[in-house]
């Protein structure tokens, strides 16, 4: 029976993943993501790691080459916490076929999940995306300007998506559009004719090689429109995607901000014992917790069938405003070191300044 109430002992099953993870997450996310981020390149190998641990084959029917596990959103995002505390930017990326997977399962009929899943079916990195964000200020995911419009058996998809991690590596793409007065999604391939991919040099979550797709007149068959397309739900279910990415690198800055404010003395003895510092990193701590319920609230309620739409919503604004102030507070605590390019605390800031900006880009 389900129950509004959400229970946080970890499954057997979920505490040895989170211990890989986050063994994953010590030893070579956060080792390796300011060389990736300098090279504006995910590293292929952590690509590959990330990928071995099946996320996008849990749902996926057997036939199909997946694992048919029952769908946990509370386990992918757990999953997405642990991995973001070592690099957001490659959890991201990493994670896009596992968030085209659960949209496939989610809005496609059997016919679809037969064409375009089976090319996800691997341990390795296998590029899939969802493009919903558009570049211009007063985007609403609502209200998208991308337009489909039917002729016969064909629709034709004009507009511009942005924000879509990996897309140069992709198979294909899952695009919301606008027609007839609502919004639909598509699959559409990546070699599509009128499709083009442009990379973009954006100020954070470089590693996830984030671009621009623009449509013009590309053709799809009427096959390919999602029949069972829940925008809400998408929003929804990534929503507490970016919050999970949030709250892990929320942590990382935490962690990595302690041992220092410990160690670094001013006038004689650590700036820790200050209580203006002390205070900061209390509230950090404070924050990071409240954001992590939040989050989970969300995640357990959509686990259950339960409407999680507002949790998940209100869970995203507390992410948005606090992931912010965490990642000033960190650099402010490291004082002018914070501002050098030595430390990781400016690379963290640029990413969770994604956090306002992504929609529908991790559908857990």
């Amino acid at each position: 029976m389900s129950t509004p109430l959400f229970d946080l002992t970890l499954t057997e099953e979920q505490r040895i993943t989170r211990e890989s993870m986050r063994r994953l997450a010590r030893d070579s996310l956060s080792s390796q993501a300011r060389a990736a981020d300098d090279a504006a390149q995910a590293n292929p190998a952590l690509l590959d790691a990330i990928s071995g641990f099946g996320l996008a084959l849990m749902p996926m029917p057997e036939a199909l080459g997946g694992v048919a596990m029952p769908r946990s959103p509370l386990s992918n995002a757990l999953a997405v916490e642990d991995l973001a505390q070592g690099d957001m930017s490659h959890t991201l990326a990493a994670l896009q076929p596992m968030a085209a997977v659960n949209a496939l399962m989610d809005f496609g009929d059997e016919q679809q999940q037969e064409r375009w899943l089976p090319v996800l079916a691997a341990e390795t990195f296998t590029g899939a995306a969802l493009a919903v964000n558009e570049p211009r200020a007063t985007f609403e995911p609502a209200a998208p300007a991308t337009m489909a419009s039917q002729d016969g058996d064909t629709y034709t998809l004009n507009g511009v998506k942005s924000l879509v991690p990996m897309a140069a590596q992709c198979e294909w793409f899952v695009v919301v559009a606008a027609i007839d007065g609502e919004v639909a999604g598509f699959v559409v391939p990546a070699e599509a004719e009128g499709l083009t991919i442009e990379s973009e040099p954006y100020m954070g979550l470089r590693s996830a090689n984030m671009a621009t797709l623009t449509l013009e007149n590309v053709a799809i068959p009427a096959r390919d429109r999602l029949p069972r397309f829940d925008l809400n739900r998408l929003l929804g279910l990534s929503r507490i995607g970016q919050c999970a990415l949030a709250v892990g690198c929320c942590q990382a800055v935490l962690e990595y901000s302690i041992p220092y404010v410990k160690e670094r003395k001013a006038f004689g003895e650590p700036i820790a014992w200050r209580q203006s510092v002390a205070f900061m990193v209390a509230n950090m701590g404070i924050e990071i917790e409240g954001m992590r319920l939040m989050m989970l609230r969300a995640a357990s309620r959509a686990e259950q069938g339960l409407d999680f739409h507002k949790d998940a919503y209100l869970a995203q604004l507390q992410c948005m405003e606090k992931a912010m102030e965490i990642g000033t507070n960190g650099i402010q605590l490291f004082g002018g070191a914070g501002f050098v390019r030595d430390y990781p605390l400016e690379m963290w800031y640029r990413n969770l300044r994604s956090i306002a900006v992504l929609h529908g880009s991790l559908m857990v």
